[in-house]
């Protein structure tokens, strides 16, 4: 549906870039002309990512990077920067997350899910402000949150409070940011029936087809609905949209509304 160089001359850096919606995501933006950074706590599953991506003809890199340490993220953007010239596009899409019920749930857990997925996610923008500024594109920071940290998401207040966290923090930027040229926006991914967490905690235990069921189109979505999504937010298509949560989830929040 995209032009072949509807990102070209666009770098991109992507946070938990070796697998799932991330490698998606970078697997997209390198077709459509993007050069990226894939970031990980994993060295040999972003390094093979990346392998692939240059094999398929597109320009990616790879850097071992623990989004919880702000040293590590800064040196990452700063070596996207060295190796492909600048940087126009932020991927905030490195999670973790854990079902506990809240009472259950140790200040540590509560702690280490805040610190990947909010943390992690101030520590990306704060060090990619400079070069996404000097973007001659303009800058996009794009961020994946859900759905379920505007309503509440019992069994995960770590997660809940986190992504509810990346969307005030998103739209304050969107705002701060805005006269940078900087656009900032996040997506709230529903049920995404090919990845490895909906996998566990839905088809494995039995519950997959009830959860379909709980969107209004009647079915879990796909990674690459998510990485059509990222790729019209970082592209011109996007221009004038700014403090957006651009909601890909099937209709589930509103049916659960309804219902």
């Amino acid at each position: 549906m995209y032009k072949d160089d509807t990102l070209k001359g666009r770098v991109a850096l992507i946070t938990g870039g070796g697998s799932g919606l991330g490698l998606d995501i970078a697997n997209l933006y390198a077709r459509l002309g993007a050069k990226v950074m894939l970031v990980g706590r994993t060295e040999e599953s972003v390094q093979a990512a990346a392998e692939a991506i240059n094999r398929e003809g597109g320009t990616a890199a790879a850097c071992r990077t623990d989004v919880r340490n702000y040293e590590e993220v800064k040196q990452a953007v700063e070596a996207t920067v060295q190796q492909f010239g600048g940087l126009d596009i932020l991927v905030n899409n490195a999670a973790g997350n854990f079902v506990c019920p809240t009472a259950e749930l140790s200040p540590n857990g509560w702690r280490t899910v805040i610190d990947i997925d909010l943390n992690g996610t101030f520590h990306g923008c704060h060090a990619a402000y400079p070069y996404l500024k000097a973007s001659s594109h303009g800058g996009s920071i794009i961020s994946i949150i859900t759905m379920l940290g505007v309503t509440g998401w019992p069994g995960a207040a770590h997660a809940s409070a986190a992504k509810g966290g990346i969307l005030s923090l998103s739209r304050t930027l969107a705002v701060e940011w805005g006269g940078d040229g900087i656009r900032v926006n996040t997506i709230s991914p529903g049920p995404i029936g090919d990845t490895e967490g909906v996998r566990r905690m839905y088809i494995e235990t039995g519950r997959g087809e009830l959860e379909a069921k709980k969107t209004a189109l009647g079915r879990f979505g796909r990674k690459q609905d998510i990485a059509n999504a990222a790729a019209y937010l970082a592209s011109d298509l996007a221009c004038y949209v700014t403090g957006e949560n651009l909601i890909v989830d099937g209709g589930r929040w509103l049916k659960y509304v309804a219902e």
